[in-house]
């Protein structure tokens, strides 16, 4: 079975690198972008099995990446698991209406993101 592939999308170089580090050790691929507009490129270039996204980032938020995939039938099944130190309620709710699978509040606990995309992945 060829290995799964999770786009992680955040302007944070530490977080994406403690991400990819902990999802490579577990086997996953992983592509990574600093900014909206690679985030959603990457997306429909390598049409991974999962994104992680960040919503405040560079060129286009992650609110507008997710909508732009989750509204377009070409890559609305691919689970999109928000990861955003916006933690009020009404931004919950916008992530909800992007159509977003999960939304997690930084600072995260890395097990139980990487607990979150195995079940997604279903590895």
């Amino acid at each position: 079975m060829a290995a799964k592939t999770v786009l992680i999308a955040d302007d944070e170089q530490d977080i994406v690198e403690t991400l990819q580090f902990m999802l490579e050790a577990e086997g996953i691929k992983c592509i990574t972008a600093y900014n909206g507009e690679d985030a959603l490129n990457f997306a429909k270039n390598f049409n991974p099995d999962l994104i992680l996204l960040d919503v405040m980032m560079p060129k286009m938020n992650g609110y507008k990446v997710c909508r732009l995939l989750k509204f377009d039938k070409k890559y609305k099944d691919i689970p999109i698991l928000i990861i955003t130190a916006r933690s009020q309620e009404e931004d919950r709710l916008i992530g909800e209406e992007t159509g977003a699978d999960e939304y997690i509040t930084k600072p995260f606990e890395i097990i139980e993101i990487t607990e979150k995309i195995k079940k997604y992945l279903k590895v």
